[in-house]
C-alpha cells in the first residue's frame, strides 16, 4: 500500500475518532453559556461544589430554605424554598437544565416529573427514593447480592420491644430510623429495653451490631456514558458519642487485598444502582475481613473532603464531570491526606467563633475550610482541616494536634 495513503487514511480515522469521542461527551456547551446546572441543596457541599462550577464557569442556580444558606455566596442565582415542596422543587427544576442535589432529603415526586418532561436528573428519583428510606435501602443490598448486616424492618418503634421480649431479636442492636436521619441523628446502640423509651415511634430498622474493627468509605464516579472510576479506599474514626465522623484518613491503613475488597463492592453498589453522579459507600471491616455495606450516599461526602487538597480531581470537580458526562479525572492521591471535621463545641450556641484557626494555620500541610454558617451549637458540622503530608503517620499526628488546638465556640 502507498505509504502516503496510508498516512491520509490513518489522519482520517483518528479525525473521525476525535469526532466521535467530542459528540459523546459534550452533548452541550457547559462553559461560558447559557446552560444551567440546578442544585437542591445550599449547604456546604453544594458551596465546595460551586468552586469548580465557578472555575469552570458554569452557571448555577441554588434552592434552599435558608436565606442564609452558605451557597449563596457563591451561586450565580440563589432561590428560598422548602426541599420538601413539590411545587418549590418543580418550579425549580423547570428552569434548569441540568439538576442535582446536594442533601438526599428532597421532594422524589417531583424530581420524577421532571425527568419525565426531559430534565436531566443525577442522581435519579428511582436512586432517591431508595437511599431515602434506610429500610429500603438494606432491601435493595439484599435484592442484588450486596453484602451488608442483618435486619429486622418494623413499621413503628413500639414493636421492637416485643420482637425482642418473643426472641426475635437479640441485644445489643442498632437502631436507626428509616428517614430524615443525618450526622448521627436517627442512630442509636441499643443495649436495653430502656433505651427504646428514648426513640421517636417511627418505621425503622433493627440492625445486627456488627463487631468491626474499621470503618471504611469508598467514593465511585459515574457518567452518563458508563465511564466509572473509584478514589482511593478512606479509613474514617467516628467521634463516641455524637456518632460523627471526626476524622478520615486517606489511603486506609489496611491490606491490599482488603483495599480491593472494599473497592470492588462499592463499584458493584455503583453498578446495581445504575447512578450516574458520585455515590460514597460506607462499609465495615469485620475482625475476619469481611467487608460489609453499612449505607450509601448519592452525592459528595465528608469522606471525600480531603481530595481537594490530596488528589489529583477533587470529588467535587469529579461529581460535576459525571452529571455532565465529561471525561472523569484522575482519581489517585497525589499525597497522603487526613481530614478533620470542625464541629460546635458542647456548651456554646450562637455567633460563631473559630478560637485559635491561626495557631494550626502555622501548621505544616494544613488547610482550614469554613463553611459559612454563622451560627454555631453542640456538634453541627461547621468546617473541616486538610492535612497533607508525604508521611501518613505524621499527617495524622498532626490532625490530633489541629483537634486539640482549634475550638468552635461562640461569642
Amino acid at each position: 500500500m502507498d505509504v502516503s495513503f496510508l498516512n491520509v487514511f490513518l489522519h482520517i480515522l483518528n479525525t473521525l475518532k476525535c469526532g466521535l469521542i467530542s459528540v459523546k461527551y459534550n452533548r452541550m456547551n457547559y462553559f461560558s453559556s447559557n446552560f444551567k446546572l440546578g442544585i437542591l441543596g445550599g449547604g456546604q457541599l453544594g458551596k465546595m461544589l460551586l468552586n469548580d462550577t465557578r472555575k469552570f464557569d458554569i452557571y448555577t442556580s441554588v434552592l434552599d430554605a435558608s436565606k442564609d444558606a452558605p451557597c449563596k455566596i457563591a451561586s450565580n442565582e440563589f432561590h428560598l424554598g422548602d426541599l420538601m415542596d413539590y411545587d418549590k422543587v418543580y418550579n425549580f427544576g423547570k428552569q434548569v437544565d441540568v439538576l442535582t442535589i446536594e442533601i438526599e432529603n428532597v421532594n422524589v415526586d417531583a424530581l420524577e416529573a421532571l425527568e419525565k418532561e426531559g430534565i436531566k436528573v443525577y442522581p435519579a428519583s428511582k436512586t432517591l427514593r431508595t437511599i431515602q428510606n434506610k429500610a429500603k435501602q438494606k432491601l435493595f443490598y439484599v435484592d442484588n447480592g450486596l453484602p451488608t448486616a442483618p435486619f429486622s424492618r418494623f413499621a413503628y418503634t413500639s414493636e421492637i420491644k416485643e420482637a425482642v421480649n418473643n426472641g426475635g431479636l437479640q441485644l445489643p442492636f442498632v437502631w436507626k430510623s428509616a428517614q430524615f436521619g443525618y450526622d448521627g441523628t436517627g442512630v442509636k446502640i441499643v443495649k436495653t429495653i430502656q433505651d427504646l423509651e428514648e426513640l421517636p415511634n417511627v418505621e425503622c430498622i433493627a440492625e445486627t451490631l456488627v463487631p468491626f474493627k474499621n470503618e471504611l468509605a469508598v467514593i465511585v464516579a459515574r457518567n452518563a456514558s458508563g465511564e466509572t472510576k473509584s478514589f482511593p479506599v478512606v479509613e474514617m474514626e467516628f467521634h463516641p458519642e455524637a456518632n460523627q465522623v471526626e476524622y478520615v484518613i486517606c489511603p486506609a491503613r489496611i491490606s491490599e487485598v482488603v483495599a480491593k475488597r472494599a473497592e470492588a463492592i462499592a463499584l458493584a453498589t455503583s453498578k446495581a444502582f445504575n447512578h450516574v453522579g458520585l455515590l460514597a459507600v460506607e462499609m465495615f471491616q469485620t475482625q475476619d475481613d469481611t467487608i460489609l455495606i453499612n449505607e450509601v450516599a448519592p452525592r459528595p461526602h465528608n469522606s471525600g473532603h480531603h481530595t481537594i487538597e490530596s488528589s489529583y480531581t477533587s470529588q467535587f470537580e469529579q461529581h460535576l464531570r459525571a452529571i455532565l458526562d465529561l471525561p472523569l479525572g484522575n482519581t489517585d492521591s497525589k499525597v497522603g491526606g487526613v481530614m478533620v471535621n470542625l464541629v460546635g463545641a458542647e456548651g456554646y450556641t450562637g455567633n460563631v467563633i473559630y478560637q485559635n484557626i491561626e495557631a494550626i494555620m502555622e501548621m505544616e500541610g494544613v488547610t482550614p475550610h469554613i463553611y459559612g454558617k454563622k451560627q454555631t451549637r453542640p456538634f453541627r458540622k461547621m468546617g473541616h482541616v486538610t492535612i497533607v503530608n508525604a508521611n501518613l503517620g505524621e499527617a495524622r499526628r498532626i490532625a490530633e494536634d489541629v483537634k486539640n488546638t482549634i475550638k468552635v465556640i461562640s461569642e
